[in-house]
């Protein structure tokens, strides 16, 4: 948190708005008609449960048990914020399911126990087993987190997995993989030092051992130093079962000769002089967070040899429990497993081990902002790899399959791998793209409404994200009172405030702005009220003149009156080749509507304009442009002077030879749907169209507003294109995420 500057204000906010928590449950089939609440429920619910009742395994065809996963805890060990009881522990366990389903598309919800004691936990889940298809156990303190998961292990018949234990262990193995790999060493003959034997400490090493690692050579420490055979202070019946026959007493001898540190302690437990101790080409995994064993600055200073691992994300090789614990339970729900067994989890481990060492996608390169290819910098995976959800789940279906642990075995596995291929969210890594091309622009974003809370917050978001320099325009005073009242009163040490009257460059505006008006009935007098008065045109002064890379206004006036405005600094109309292009997203499909903004009533060739505009979008979006001209008809029926536009545009874009498809006039299902394409087998379109050009900017903006208000879609944009400079404009009912989403779009320069 602090590297990225979040404050408590901004972290609260999140969770309170739109709506408290970070989740919610929608329902899978409709329930809008008697007849639907007549299936959905009373009678027709009967059926189904009749049928569960004869064949128990029918639940998973029948019920979302299947896809489920509960996320329980009791909060005794939140984070590294140790025990703060059940109800703290809520806004953890919201975030583990809602991970869950953004990475793996794993349905979760999470349960907080009121109680610390094991045998209370154990008949809670146990009596909960029939809901879901796996447990997710979660920040349970040791020694009881091994009582619990070892109990229900043995007397449940679904997937029972603490993750603090097994995903930090998954992750570990992984890593190691490639690590001992590169330093040309085997498992069976490295000495491992691990500090550490609380939950995740143990799990580490006992899957290490059980992938070849041998008992002998792998020495655990604790806060009391090496645990050895014989030792009886601070002990239990799980670290007893790694202690070892040695007159190593600390950490400090047992790290002599080491060729693997493994950290799940604290801060500061590794000194330079321990890794000048270790052998050649050391692997120190320092996963203590949120500050490592050692930071990789140190060991890198005495060791230059070292490959090094932490748990922050801010360092290469970051453990990060994220890449296993989505597609474990994705691959062990898939086949309906009984358990996740030893043989999953290395199974697991290996299929990460092996992504990390083929060539990294350029999204993903782009995303974290430099060129990724495997060795010491990058031996494990970056959690936003697209590979991830095809790859790991079928090598842990497989795995629990050739073990026994499926009910259902997978029969296609290259059916099934394109199913988990076609199953997530492809705007999440669109918008994870844009986000990582605007923070290596490293852009000077002026927002021109600072009189705007919204604005306001996200001028501060944008700054604190590292995404570059915020320029806000406004009064001091006002900005610092406004700032203040959001809880950020700090912030406006970081923001750079502009206005008329703190700038030198004042008459250099108006001399331009008279230069481009005094042919259109515009005076001295009214140039000095647009540049000095109208922040609007202020702002586009700014931009004009290079005292900032890009603008964002229009969050406080309509979006035509706005444009009005910045036309009088730059060519942003029709006439000049501009448009206004909206995205739409909705569950897992972006499609761009034109043009919501600019052209009024386009002509033809107007419409083809947009199109290619909307086209250049699209590419700056990660998609390929497949374009639909839509009306009411569909390829001349019914017949209509108003439709005989939308059948003319496709051949000035034909004349033009564009390098993208497209097709009209059609209706939108026929653009949408592939069922109703398949009608018109003499379509140029490929597949479903990503464009669609409507007839005026009324059709599109009932469009757009139709699918915001009825169909829930997300709405980035209008996007403005076909300016010389980047500028984007807000809508007034715009949240401060989405004036953030339209910084980054002028930050990418996607118009």
């Amino acid at each position: 948190m602090s590297k990225n500057k979040v404050t408590r204000e901004e972290a609260l906010a999140f969770h309170l708005n739109p709506t408290p928590g970070k989740f919610e449950v929608t329902a899978t089939v409709p329930m809008t008609t008697q007849r639907d609440l007549s299936l959905a429920y009373s009678p027709g619910v009967a059926v189904p449960c009749e049928e569960i009742a004869a064949n128990p395994e029918t639940a998973y065809d029948y019920t979302t048990k299947g896809n489920l996963v509960a996320v329980i805890s009791n909060g005794t060990a939140v984070l590294g914020l140790g025990n703060l009881g059940a109800l703290a522990s809520k806004p953890v366990m919201e975030g583990k399911s809602v991970l869950f389903k953004r990475f793996a598309d794993v349905n979760s919800i999470d349960i907080e126990l009121d109680t610390e004691d094991p045998e209370a936990i154990i008949n809670a889940v146990k009596l909960m087993g029939p809901t879901f298809g796996g447990i997710n156990l979660e920040d349970i303190k040791a020694p009881e987190c091994f009582i619990i998961e070892q109990r229900l292990k043995e007397e449940m018949d679904i997937p029972v997995f603490h993750d603090d234990q097994h995903g930090t262990a998954v992750i570990c193995a992984a890593g190691l993989i490639n690590a001992l790999h590169i330093s040309g060493k085997k498992i069976e003959d490295v000495k491992i030092v691990l500090n550490g034997a609380g939950a995740a400490g143990i799990a580490c090493i006992e899957l290490l051992k059980s992938m070849g690692a041998r008992h002998d050579n792998c020495i655990v420490c604790d806060t009391k130093g090496v645990i050895y055979q014989g030792r009886t202070e601070g002990m239990n019946q799980w670290k007893s079962a790694h202690a070892v026959k040695t007159d190593l007493r600390t950490l400090e001898e047992a790290m002599v000769g080491a060729d693997v540190f493994l950290g799940v302690s604290v801060k500061g437990a590794v000194t330079p002089d321990m890794v000048a101790a270790m052998a050649d080409n050391p692997v120190i995994f320092a996963m203590a967070n949120p500050d490592p064993e050692i930071t990789p600055e140190e060991a890198h200073e005495v060791r230059v040899d070292a490959i090094v691992a932490t748990g922050r994300s801010d360092y290469p090789n970051q453990v990060n429990n994220v890449l296993g614990f989505p597609y474990l339970f994705r691959g062990a729900l898939d086949i309906n497993a009984r358990a996740i067994n030893d043989e999953m989890k290395i199974a697991c481990a290996n299929a990460l081990a092996e992504l990390a060492r083929e060539d990294v996608p350029d999204e993903v390169a782009l995303a974290y902002g430099r060129n990724l290819s495997f060795g010491r910098d990058y031996i494990i995976p970056t959690p936003f790899d697209p590979r991830l959800i095809y790859r790991i789940p079928p090598a842990v279906a497989k795995a629990g399959m050739d073990t026994g642990a499926a009910r259902r075995p997978i029969i296609d596995m290259e059916a099934y791998e394109l199913s988990l291929k076609t199953r997530m969210d492809p705007t999440a890594s669109i918008l994870r793209g844009i986000h990582a091309r605007a923070k290596a622009a490293q852009a000077r974003m002026i927002f021109a409404e600072g009189d705007d809370v919204r604005v306001l917050r996200a001028a501060v978001q944008y700054q604190r994200s590292g995404l570059g320099k915020a320029l806000v325009v406004g009064r001091e005073a006002d900005v610092r009172e406004k700032l203040e009242t959001a809880g950020l009163g700090d912030a406006v040490r970081e923001l750079e405030i502009v206005n008329a009257a703190n700038t030198r460059h004042l008459e250099t505006y108006k001399e331009f702005l008279y230069q481009r008006l005094q042919r259109k009935g515009l005076d001295r007098h009214d140039i000095h009220r647009l540049a000095a008065r109208d922040r609007h045109v202020f702002s586009a002064l700014m931009l004009a003149h290079g005292h900032g890379d890009g603008l964002v206004t229009g969050a406080t006036r309509k979006s035509a009156h706005v444009l009005e405005l910045i036309n009088h600094v730059f060519d942003a109309d029709a006439a000049h080749g501009a448009a206004g292009i909206t995205a739409l997203l909705r569950k897992g499909k972006i499609v761009l509507i034109g043009d919501t903004l600019v052209h009024e009533w386009p002509e033809a060739n107007d419409l083809a304009d947009i199109a290619e505009r909307a086209a250049g979008v699209a590419r700056h979006l990660g998609l390929e442009p497949r374009v639909a001209f839509v009306s009411f008809s569909t390829f001349g029926y019914p017949r209509s002077e108003r439709a005989q536009k939308m059948a003319l545009a496709p051949d000035v874009l034909e004349a033009r030879g564009v390098d993208f498809e497209f097709e009209g006039e059609m209706t939108v299902d026929v653009a949408l749907n592939p069922k109703s394409a398949e009608a018109y087998p003499f379509s140029r379109l490929s597949g479903p169209a990503n464009i669609l050009v409507v007839p005026a900017r009324h059709s599109a903006s009932i469009s757009v507003k139709l699918m915001q208000e009825m169909g829930g879609a997300t709405v980035i944009g209008p996007i403005l294109t076909g300016v010389d400079k980047s500028i984007q404009i807000c809508s007034t009912n715009m949240t401060e995420t989405d004036i953030l989403n339209m910084a980054l779009l002028a930050a990418c320069k996607v118009g």
